[in-house]
């Protein structure tokens, strides 16, 4: 039986949009949503700039009491999924809950909380931590939160691929449903990681932008990239078998195809030179689609701005599609909203599905010199209206991780 997956729901918090639209506004517009870091001190670091959302206040659409019992990412995934089921018009008093699934994620999870306690641990006793440390730092309270909130008693797992964890989510939330394990998937990614230790961390590892100015900072498949931007927020999709979603008259914004998820096996940092596993990644997206390499209209790149990953994303996309890469657009909107890390793949979904459905290739903004080793069509600084009908997402995560999203532009 051929179960086939669309999409009925999405919802959005990100560094340049609280809401679906106005993210979608500020990806068409080329908004930048990096600044430097309000959120805490940074005069002793290196590192001062992130993207970071704003204005985001918890408590508008979770009580107060238990908004203080979940750490930030928490609370953006719950207010990510809010507009999600409200978007789909979900029957929550009559639907199956025992079809209706969770696979929400975070590739790093309560840091925030982690870091306050542990402090407060160190300065006064260890009788003073507080009783709600695990549940609100452990990776999987956003999908259980998520799956409490809507009484969702299906599948309710947690992925964790680091920067490939929103992607790897979203794909396998969509074979559950392929499989027949559910009707329905609440599913993405969230992350919140700048803080003090975050921050400290990923400078350590000489990964962040060297850049002091915020709209040079994230700069993919430019010569003079030096890193990426720290971003934050959540990304949430509602899945639905088409015919159960034809069944209650849903809006249909667009459908997944095909998944594909490799492992470099290489290194614990650096994607593999010859982009061999994140090729395979598309082409199995791409194979399960039934599609033909000639079939995608656009590329939602990984993109990171590091020097590594753009310069073997670019390889990878060239030794899959051979001289048809020249002429597929490829974008990063890290460019825009930085790195959510967990959550990327999320938003970026987010990303294809409006492009398909509006038509329009967001830009890669801030690349004003192409780096010689990548040498594609990366729709510098101005995105363009196009006729799409299948688009790629690929994430790339530590640990070698990969995965690719196939979206086809909704049609009956």
């Amino acid at each position: 039986m051929n179960r086939r997956v669309v999409i009925t729901g999405m919802g959005a918090l990100t560094p340049i949009g609280n809401d679906i639209n106005s993210f979608w506004d500020g990806v068409k517009n080329g908004k930048c949503g990096i600044d430097f870091i309000k959120s805490m001190d940074v005069e002793k670091f290196k590192v001062k700039i992130a993207a970071e959302v704003k204005d985001f206040d918890p408590t508008e659409v979770i009580d107060r009491k238990e908004a203080k019992r979940m750490d930030r990412y928490c609370q953006l995934a719950m207010a990510a999924a809010e507009e999600a089921v409200k978007s789909s018009n979900l029957d929550l008093d009559n639907i199956d809950k025992y079809r209706l699934g969770v696979l929400i994620s975070s590739g790093i999870g309560g840091l925030e909380t982690l870091e306050n306690e542990y402090k407060r641990m160190l300065e006064r006793d260890t009788t003073k931590v507080s009783p709600f440390l695990i549940p609100m730092m452990i990776e999987n309270m956003a999908g259980g939160n998520v799956a409490i909130k809507y009484g969702a008693k299906g599948p309710c797992l947690s992925v964790v691929t680091a920067c490939a964890t929103g992607t790897n989510s979203i794909g396998e939330a969509f074979e559950m449903i392929k499989a027949n394990r559910a009707e329905v998937m609440i599913t993405g990614g969230t992350e919140a990681s700048i803080t003090s230790i975050g921050l400290a961390g990923f400078t350590a590892l000489t990964a962040l932008s060297k850049s002091e100015d915020p709209k040079k900072a994230s700069t993919p498949f430019d010569k003079n990239r030096s890193g990426f931007v720290m971003g934050e927020g959540a990304g949430v999709l509602i899945l639905e078998e088409l015919e159960h979603a034809k069944a209650r008259g849903a809006k249909i914004y667009g459908e997944i195809t095909g998944y594909g998820a490799t492992c470099d096996a290489y290194h614990i940092t650096q994607p593999s030179a010859d982009g061999e596993g994140a090729a395979r990644s598309m082409q199995l997206a791409i194979e399960e689609g039934n599609v033909s390499l000639e079939d995608i209209s656009y590329i939602n790149a990984h993109g990171t701005s590091t020097p590594y990953n753009d310069k073997f994303e670019t390889i990878a996309i060239k030794n899959l599609f051979k001289e048809q890469a020249y002429k597929i657009p490829v974008s990063s909107t890290k460019s825009m909203t930085g790195h959510l890390l967990g959550a990327s793949g999320a938003i970026e979904s987010i990303v294809c599905i409006k492009a398909l459905e509006e038509g329009f290739i967001p830009a890669t903004i801030g690349l004003e010199e192409k780096d010689e080793d990548c040498d594609l069509d990366y729709v510098p600084n101005v995105g363009r209206k196009a006729e799409l009908k299948y688009a790629l997402s690929n994430s790339l995560g530590f640990g070698g991780h990969n995965a690719t999203l196939l979206f086809k532009k909704w049609e009956e």
